[in-house]
């Protein structure tokens, strides 16, 4: 069965609000390989729909920088598949999942071959709480931003986890992986 990667840039204050980080170069290249490393990307419909909103379009000219144009073609042409009950329909190379998430990410991983990419907050805490996540990625911003969600906020119960792997980034950045712990 596949792995299920779940990704998130936060800062040091714990808040995941996309607006208080700062994009350079480097960690786009850093969420390429990453996104390189799935099959499909399994958002909820708030990230599915930042995410629409901002790389589904060709930019204006001038409005973000070339060096994010490779992140924004391999998330324009990634499969995607969107957990919503209040979207009728996605397109967007995308595929809405219904019914029991459970089940649904179960069959997801089974037919995946290199993985699946999940991103956001609500959707994750779901996963977790079913233990489906098998990989967390925590990108930590030396960036005090004093709002916007924090992750796992009601998580029933405790994750053992084991560090894997960790990289620092020019900008101080630092990405942790984990896996929950045997």
């Amino acid at each position: 069965m596949a792995p299920l990667r779940y990704s998130i840039n936060i800062s040091l204050d714990g808040c995941c609000d996309h607006r208080g980080m700062v994009p350079d170069e480097e960690m786009h290249r850093h969420s390429v390989e990453i996104l390189d490393e799935a099959d499909a990307l399994l958002f909820g419909r708030v990230t599915y729909e930042m995410m629409e909103t901002a790389f589904r379009r060709p930019p204006e000219p001038g409005s973000r920088p070339e060096w994010m144009e490779p992140f924004a073609r391999t998330m324009h042409a990634a499969k995607k598949y969107v957990v919503s009950s209040t979207l009728e329909r996605v397109d967007w190379n995308a595929e809405l999942v219904r019914g029991d998430l459970g089940e649904a990410v179960q069959r997801l991983k089974r037919e995946s071959r290199k993985g699946l990419l999940v991103g956001g907050v609500q959707l994750p805490l779901a996963l977790a709480e079913l233990g489906l996540i098998d990989e967390y990625e925590f990108v930590v911003q030396p960036r005090l931003v004093g709002h916007g969600p924090t992750l796992f906020a009601g998580l029933s119960k405790c994750v053992e986890l084991t560090l894997v792997s960790r990289r620092e980034f020019g900008s101080g950045a630092v990405a942790m992986r984990y896996v929950p712990s045997k």
